[in-house]
């Protein structure tokens, strides 16, 4: 069994989650007051009691996700004997968290991972004044028919191809103006569905490009490691062990697409039969069988969860 560890992007977050882990392990609890520390607030407060609109801000949403990954990537170190360079053949995370599976695979410190995510959810919600930019799912057309799409509706606007999620499910970013007129363009070519997202900037797209500048100077000044396992990134869907490579590619990340599909195509096509969410929500355990249909998919992020994979004694078995 090959086993790859994957970690949730922007969207998973809910009031709540990492709360049980923190009551029931030292370990959990460590991480949230790292952060805390990191970013001169109590974070941990907002992510175990809201209130929602304040935990969905992209500046809090962000680091916040990151936190709960890491608390339960450390339980599960601590109490299941996860052994990240041993038992990892890959690390993967959907855009903010390639940071939290460059922190899991010992790249990123979590404070420096806590602090560059603040910066980064602040500079792309500033990047583009709200209401002028939007995203939009479409739903049954594969990425060269979205990209075909977005070119239509881009009319001399931005709109592109921003999330390659699963076969049949690409997400487009851009200017509203363009973003709307993309809805009927793929309807009319077949999609099954087009709609809106309730997303408060256009991620991943060319008009994201001042946090691009200001993440390039916010990592120029942070320590990168190698990391442990090899990291999947998002702007090429292929593995990356260099620091200086990877420090590149967080840069790109914030314009670039982030083409998920392709990377979940690549681990399984190494050998990864076991697709490990760690933290909230189960968004990318629920895409495995639709990208890698021999592989399995599960979400680790609750207490029971952790108990379930040490009573299966899995990082016992796998080398």
């Amino acid at each position: 069994m090959s086993i790859a560890l994957i970690f949730p992007g922007q969207g998973s977050q809910q009031v709540g989650m990492g709360r049980a882990l923190a009551d029931t392990f030292a370990s959990a609890r460590a991480v949230f007051e790292e952060v805390d520390a990191a970013l001169g607030e109590s974070l941990s407060t907002t992510i175990f009691e809201g209130p929602e609109d304040k935990l969905t801000l992209t500046a809090n949403a962000q680091p916040a996700l990151m936190a709960v990954s890491l608390a339960t990537l450390r339980v599960l170190e601590a109490e299941a004997g996860l052994d990240v360079a041993r038992h990892a053949a890959f690390v993967a995370g959907h855009s903010l968290g390639e940071y939290s599976a460059l922190a899991a695979a010992g790249s990123l410190a979590v404070p420096d991972a806590a602090r560059l995510l603040r910066i980064r959810g602040d500079s792309m919600q500033k990047a583009a004044p709200v209401g002028e930019g939007a995203m939009a799912a479409l739903l049954g057309l594969d990425l060269d028919a979205a990209r075909a799409v977005a070119e239509e509706a881009a009319e001399g606007e931005v709109c592109q191809a921003a999330n390659d999620n699963a076969p049949g499910q690409v997400v487009i970013s851009g200017t509203r103006a363009a973003i709307e007129r993309a809805l009927p363009i793929a309807k009319a070519r077949g999609a099954k569905r087009a709609v809106l997202l309730p997303v408060s900037a256009p991620f991943h797209s060319a008009l994201m490009q001042p946090a691009a500048e200001a993440m390039r100077e916010a990592l120029a000044g942070v320590k990168i490691s190698a990391p442990r396992a090899p990291v999947v990134a998002n702007v090429t869907a292929s593995p990356l062990t260099d620091p200086e490579a990877i420090r590149a590619r967080l840069v790109e990340q914030v314009t670039g697409a982030v083409r998920w599909r392709e990377s979940m195509a690549f681990m399984a096509g190494a050998g990864v039969t076991r697709f490990i969410e760690v933290g909230a929500g189960k968004v990318l355990s629920g895409l495995v069988k639709r990208v890698a249909a021999e592989a399995s998919g599960e979400s680790v992020g609750s207490p029971e969860d952790v108990q379930r994979i040490r009573a299966e004694g899995l990082f016992a078995t796998v080398v």
